[in-house]
């Protein structure tokens, strides 16, 4: 499995930007899929999570109301719609994939995640 993570740029404060995750290998469909996000000198942390079939998802409360997470599984890409942007959302933004296959729900923890794209840096000015 490659995920592909892309969209990251330099934005000001309050503006938007829209993330997304390609995956390869594996059927895609069948995996929630998660983005989570690590800043300098701080530990990565959850920041969004869908299921497999996109019915359900679940924010970090720190960007809950800002970030969308999404999903097309035509196109074996995973969306993450950030809105008012701020400077402490500053962080490389990463995609993952959960290990199991068909798993109802969502997940926070890094370890229910087999496979991590590169990242994608997202930096907010002030």
């Amino acid at each position: 499995v490659q995920l592909q993570a892309s969209g990251g740029g330099l934005v000001q404060a309050g503006g938007s930007l829209r993330l997304s995750c390609a995956a390869s290998g594996r059927s895609f469909a069948s995996y929630g899929m998660g983005w989570f996000r690590q800043a300098p000198g701080r530990e990565r942390e959850f920041v969004a999570a869908i299921s497999w079939g996109g019915g359900t998802t679940d924010y970090a409360d720190s960007v809950k109301g800002r970030f969308t997470i999404s999903r097309d599984n035509a196109k074996n890409t995973v969306y993450l719609q950030i809105n008012n942007l701020k400077p402490e959302d500053t962080a490389n933004y990463y995609c993952a994939q959960r290990k199991v296959p068909n798993i109802l729900g969502t997940d926070r923890h890094e370890d229910k995640y087999a496979h991590w794209g590169q990242g994608t840096q997202v930096t907010v000015s002030s």
